[in-house]
């Protein structure tokens, strides 16, 4: 299994970072649409949809977010941002609060279409993000990836008191502590570089450094608590389902959704943050 992991996430890196780096965004662009159609996939197969309406689902999602990506398409995006940042903070607490049964209450249509909604939104950050410099997205990805490593690591190491035992057993209130520290010393190692070499489009931290350093670590704690709830929702979600993973397309690791579910509130919440 950890061979396989390796070799699935060695593939993965080999196709994302040329993308992400590379001086036309039109490459991330397409890796993005792929990314999310897959998304809106698996979310329909989580649904208990048939296999056409999940194909369509994926489509559906990679064709609205395509039109989003339209060039000179001006649409206001921070009332967009503001909308997508509501509707995850209230559907989350609803749905943590109420738990996993009272998930499958809610009609069938209203969840699956609630899904792909907040999948194509989360398409739309992650490209505007990019758009703003791959260095400003790869400082959000790296927030994300830093509190998943650190809250894994300071959860084994000192979890004892679980986080959501009803959702996800193995989350602790120690390692969503960790996560929490571990971005705090990540950003501020960040920062302190970036003032030694100014980038040529600031950081995510840089961006909330200038809001000042009370907002600046307000707003961290807030993604970085929002990491953890998109992962405890998908959890919720999942468990809702009956399924371990949200599919087995990534070897080793799941599905895209297993991947990238603490992205899908992080990335519309970051747009929103630096939109301010």
């Amino acid at each position: 299994m950890l061979k396989q992991r390796i070799i699935t996430a060695a593939v993965l890196l080999a196709v994302f970072l040329p993308a992400l780096v590379h001086p036309s965004p039109w490459f991330f662009a397409l890796l993005t649409l792929v990314l999310i159609a897959a998304a809106g996939w698996e979310w329909a197969r989580m649904q208990g949809a048939l296999a056409g309406r999940c194909v369509a689902s994926g489509l559906v999602v990679a064709i609205a977010l395509a039109g989003l990506m339209w060039p000179g398409l001006d649409l206001p995006w921070p009332l967009v941002w503001l909308f997508a940042a509501a509707a995850w903070v209230l559907l989350s607490v609803s749905m943590l609060a109420r738990g996993v049964n009272a998930w499958l209450e809610w009609p069938s249509a209203l969840r699956h279409g609630l899904g792909l909604v907040l999948i194509v939104l989360a398409g739309a950050a992650l490209w505007q993000a990019r758009l703003q410099g791959w260095l400003f997205l790869l400082s959000i990805l790296s927030l994300v990836w830093t509190a998943d490593v650190a809250a894994y690591f300071g959860g084994k190491r000192w979890g004892r008191r679980k986080l959501a035992p009803a959702v996800s057993p193995g989350k602790t209130w120690a390692g969503a502590f960790s996560g929490m520290v571990g971005v705090l010393l990540m950003s501020s190692a960040w920062l302190l570089w970036e003032s030694m070499s100014p980038a040529s489009s600031p950081s995510l931290f840089a961006r909330l450094w200038a809001l000042g350093p009370g907002l600046a670590l307000l707003a961290l704690v807030f993604l970085t608590t929002m990491a953890v709830v998109g992962d405890l929702v998908e959890s919720l979600v999942k468990r809702s389902a009956g399924m371990k993973d949200s599919s087995g397309l990534l070897p080793g690791h799941g599905g895209v959704l297993d991947r990238v579910d603490a992205l899908l509130p992080v990335l519309p919440l970051a747009m929103m943050l630096v939109s301010l």
